[in-house]
This record gives structure tokens, C-alpha cells and sequence, in this order.
């Protein structure tokens, strides 16, 4: 791992929700790893205690918040642990998701209403709930988004329709933010190795090979590719960068509409 991330983040601290696996626990810990304090959210009691326990083996200072993006008020609880064991908070991502594949025909009320309560409204609480504990000025904020913001992937409405609410949040947060020197961007993620998101969208050989010549650099992403932007936008190095959807998709986004895997 290149030295030059070591201490990048040093004094700083950062809150990631949604981060038992995946990317958002990559980014989680690429920035424990990089100096900062770190306190992780996600459902799962378990899960997220192993989770803080893995970056914790790395060296790094972390501890794991039990609970659903959901819940309004248990996030705002969430949020005051964390400044409790480590103070107001740098860095706060964003990243809690639900997917499934369905045609919007075949698609449930409760369905859909779940993946827009995770995406969007789970957003809306942990930006809400986050806001009065941002170190001000100089606070940055990162979502994760996905491809199915910026075209209508078939089989996808339910997360077309969340990410795209939740980019547009991001962009007005942008603006009004921005005079209290709170900082705030998304990265967009193409088809990445090893997660959860792949294996459901993409669920045989034959479909992840298709997802990875799909993209213009002929591959799947890597967590660790996705992490390091994130690192980027969490530094001094992004100073001025705000509002910004960023795919780190190996071009897929240029393509138009499509769909990942099937």
C-alpha cells in the first residue's frame, strides 16, 4: 500500500454508514488507514463488530454503531456515540444500499418502498442526523451512488428512482452547504470485483465476464479503486471540489443506457 496515504488524514475523524462489507467498508478502512478515527454503521450487530475488528487488526482506531439507516432517530443516536469516542466529526460517508433485480410490473409496493427507504430516505437521516456534529468550516461529505442514477437501467426503477433522488440531494446540499464550508460529493461506482452488488446483478461467470467487457477499460473495478477516490474527496487535495457526481466505472457511464451483469 503507497506510503503517501499514511497520516494524509492524521487528527481527523470520519463516520461511514452502511460499512459491515463491501466498498463502503474498503473506504472505511483506507481512511482509518490513513490516520483517521473512525466509527462504522450497519444493521447487523455482528457483522459490523467484525467489521470495526478487522480495521482495528490493521492499526487502525474504529469502533461499530449497530444500526438501521431507517430509523431517523436511532441514527441521530448513532452520530452522538461516535462524538462521544471521538469528537465532531471530518469526514462523513454515506453508503447504505438495496438492490434486487425486478421488472417494475413484478415489483411490490413494499418492494420498492424498501430500497427508497434505504437509499434515499436512509440518506436524507444520516446527512440530517449528521449535520449538527460537522466540524465547520471544513467538513466533507461523501454518497455513494451508482450507475442507475444517470440512465434507466431495466429491471432497476426502484434504484433509478432512488439514486437519481439522491444525487440531485447531494447537488442541493452542494449549494446550500457550501457558505458553511461543508463540502459534499458522490462517487458512482461501476461493476466492482468481490461485492455483494456484483453477485446479485451479475450472478454467473458468464454474466460478470459480460459486465467486465462492457466497460470501455475492458474490466471490473477493484473496492480499493473506489476507496482511493474516496480518499481523494476526503483531503485537502479536493478543497474545491463540491457537487460532483463522479463514476470511477471504467467509462461504463459514457455508454448510456445499459444494464450491469444480465
Amino acid at each position: 500500500m503507497a506510503t503517501f496515504r499514511d497520516n494524509l488524514l492524521a487528527g481527523k475523524t470520519a463516520f461511514v454508514a452502511g460499512a459491515s462489507s463491501g466498498i463502503n467498508l474498503q473506504i472505511a478502512t483506507r481512511l482509518a488507514q490513513a490516520g483517521a478515527a473512525v466509527t462504522i454503521l450497519s444493521r447487523s450487530p455482528d457483522k459490523i463488530e467484525a467489521a470495526a475488528q478487522s480495521i482495528r487488526d490493521r492499526g487502525g482506531k474504529c469502533i461499530g454503531v449497530a444500526q438501521d439507516v431507517r430509523d431517523h432517530d436511532g441514527v441521530g443516536a448513532a452520530f452522538a456515540k461516535s462524538v462521544e469516542a471521538h469528537g465532531e466529526i471530518d469526514i462523513l460517508v454515506s453508503g447504505a444500499a438495496g438492490n434486487f433485480v425486478a421488472p417494475f410490473n413484478g415489483l411490490s409496493y413494499n418492494g420498492f418502498r424498501a430500497v427508497i427507504d434505504i437509499d434515499l430516505i436512509g440518506l436524507f437521516n444520516v446527512m440530517r442526523q449528521g449535520f449538527p456534529h460537522l466540524r465547520k468550516p471544513g467538513a466533507t461529505c461523501i454518497t455513494i451512488s451508482a450507475p442507475q442514477a444517470l440512465h434507466p437501467y431495466p429491471l432497476q426503477s426502484h434504484v433509478n428512482a432512488a439514486k437519481a433522488g439522491a444525487d440531485m440531494l447531494v447537488k442541493t446540499l452542494a449549494v446550500e452547504w457550501g457558505p458553511l464550508g461543508v463540502r459534499i460529493n458522490a462517487i458512482i461506482p461501476g461493476p466492482i470485483a468481490d461485492t455483494e452488488g456484483m453477485a446479485r446483478l451479475a450472478p454467473t461467470p458468464e454474466a460478470m465476464e459480460k459486465s467486465a467487457r462492457g466497460t470501455p477499460l475492458q474490466r471490473l473495478g477493484t473496492k480499493d479503486e473506489v476507496a482511493d477516490l474516496a480518499l481523494f474527496l476526503a483531503s485537502d487535495a479536493a478543497a474545491y471540489v463540491t457537487g460532483a457526481i463522479m463514476p470511477c466505472d471504467g467509462g461504463l457511464s459514457l455508454l448510456g443506457v445499459g444494464r450491469v451483469g444480465v
